[in-house]
């Protein structure tokens, strides 16, 4: 009876721990989701900011699965090369080993203010208050589980049958770090499972080169997930999650003969011993970046080749079946991801656009024509596909929702209309003719190009969530584009007034550019439109009326 009762505390307190590790996850990512994302994809020019952001993404999300998951959507999507993804997940993997080791500092007494400073933050208004209170209630329950484990695991000194399970582990590390592994992968989180390291450590049954198997172990599990989640997806995103399993299995595999070593090695640290697990964690995945990271180049190649890129029509939906149209809301979901795929197509658009800008590349613009070609078949595909459900009767409900897809499937074609007939002519003149525009002029578009790119984001963001804060902040980018196209446009009069040859050679293509990104960002923040005219708060017309 004892034996179950402390079974159901141990176990009780692992759910907690994960519970917590989602509410996290979820707080996160609905305070900062669309900053992080756009931080992940832009921090990565370089193997250093690679670095940094993989593992500041992963410290504030709590999960490198969440980290490795949207680096390989951004691989899929041509935003990160693949060598840059697998420094991203180097650094993911060292930003786990950070959370575990500052979780295990002794700070369990934190957690009820936290939880009380998070239900507080959480009864706000805004969307960002919300999230941050949530994440905030998660890393409290994150704490208390942390202290409930060790209360649980405190009686297992004495129990003979742990001692036989532990003295059978000891006896075959190999099995001790599958066994370890297995519990990773099945918890999908190998921060939970050095926590519980911990926790065993701390109560003593564990030998030190024990820990350092288990710890092998977990992270050896915690970079499956990642790549059963790819399974199925293009060979761009397998490549990143498999590259990354197989620099941790080779790593595993390296210093599971040298866990003694390494266990008195880390022994000697001016560290106590019950936390070896936590600075074994750290010490392996430090260890293992440093070494990995001069090969990053050499693995994204290989990978290349072990994972060839499969042919498939061009632009052929992928989501869009008909035996789903029996079912509406089955097929508007459909529908909803299929056009979610659109918008990655004009968010690659804009920023081979961008990048051609910034660099003088013509290069970046070659691939334009065909990705418009692809936007317009798929939200064909996609209007055909609605307008089929429409005629098997619809609910009000869905025959809103379907209006709504379809409508942000045309202005996704309007942007990529833009795009091509717009703004690939004018940076394809800038390019030939060698022109070059003010530095105050540059940076303007510069930033304005950024905008409309994290605006595209949070676009995508809205129309699958219907979040109402995001709608009505999204609804107050659109006066702050319109803005900044009048104040880039009354400086650039300015500097023609002034005389500057620069500014006189790039005058049409300054304001043609101003005109076509303010736009672009008009059909953008249409997403927000149904939501906010749902809660009455869309006006007809900003025209005011005048009193007769």
């Amino acid at each position: 009876m004892d034996s179950t009762i402390i079974m159901i505390n141990l176990f009780g307190a692992v759910a907690l721990l994960l519970f917590g590790l989602a509410q996290v996850k979820d707080g996160v990512s609905r305070a900062f989701g669309a900053r992080l994302r756009t931080g992940l994809a832009t921090g990565t020019r370089g193997s250093l900011r690679s670095f940094l952001s993989g593992l500041v993404a992963t410290v504030a999300l709590q999960s490198s699965t969440a980290t490795a998951l949207m680096t390989a959507s951004f691989v899929e999507r041509d935003l990160i090369k693949p060598r840059m993804a697998q420094i991203v997940l180097l650094g993911a993997n060292v930003g786990t080993a950070i959370t575990a080791w500052i979780v295990a500092t002794g700070i369990e007494w934190l957690s009820p203010l936290l939880i009380l400073a998070g239900i507080v933050l959480y009864r706000g208004r805004s969307s960002t208050s919300q999230g941050g209170g949530t994440a905030l209630i998660g890393i409290g329950l994150m704490l208390l589980s942390l202290h409930l484990l060790g209360l649980a695991t405190e009686p297992m000194r004495a129990s003979p049958a742990l001692a036989a399970f532990i003295g059978l582990l000891d006896g075959a590390l190999p099995v001790a770090m599958i066994v370890s592994a297995a519990l990773a992968f099945a918890s999908s989180s190998s921060l939970a499972v050095v926590v519980l390291i911990l926790s065993l450590a701390s109560a003593g049954v564990v030998s030190a080169e024990l820990v350092i198997v288990l710890v092998l172990g977990a992270n050896l599990g915690g970079a499956i997930p990642p790549v059963v989640a790819t399974l199925s997806g293009p060979a761009s995103a397998r490549r990143v999650t498999l590259g990354n399993l197989a620099i941790r299995t080779l790593g595993c595999l390296i210093a599971l003969p040298l866990a003694g070593y390494g266990a008195e090695l880390i022994q000697m640290l001016p560290f106590g011993p019950a936390k070896l697990p936590v600075d074994a964690h750290l010490a392996f995945n430090l260890l293992l970046a440093a070494v990995a990271w001069p090969f990053s180049r050499p693995l994204a190649a290989l990978m290349a080749r072990l994972v060839p890129d499969q042919a498939e029509p061009d632009s052929a939906p992928k989501y869009l079946d008909a035996q789903e149209l029996s079912t509406p809301v089955v097929a508007l979901a459909s529908a909803t991801r299929e056009v979610l795929g659109v918008g990655d197509l004009i968010e690659r658009m804009l920023i081979r656009v961008s990048e051609a800008f910034e660099r003088n590349d013509a290069s970046k613009l070659a691939e334009i024509p065909a990705l418009e070609e692809r936007v317009d078949r798929l939200q064909q595909a996609v209007k055909v596909y609605l307008s089929r459900l429409g005629r098997e009767g619809l609910s009000d409900e869905n025959a809103r929702r379907s209006i709504v897809v379809i409508d942000y499937a045309i202005n996704l074609e309007h942007m990529g209309d833009i795009i091509e007939k717009g703004l690939l002519e004018q940076v394809t003149k800038k390019i030939s003719l060698g022109l070059k525009f003010s530095e105050d002029g540059h940076q303007e578009l510069r930033k304005l190009f950024d905008l409309t790119i994290d605006n595209l984001r949070v676009a995508q963001t809205i129309f699958v969530t219907r979040d109402f804060n995001l709608a009505r902040q999204m609804m107050e980018v659109k006066v702050e584009v319109r803005r900044m196209e009048k104040q880039s446009a009354e400086r650039h009069l300015e500097r023609l007034r002034d005389g500057r040859a620069d500014s006189l050679q790039t005058s049409s293509l300054h304001l043609d550019m101003l005109r076509d990104l303010k736009r672009i960002n008009a059909h953008i923040v249409s997403v927000a439109h149904p939501i906010m005219d749902e809660s009455g708060l869309l006006i007809e017309s900003r025209v005011r009326t005048t009193a007769k």
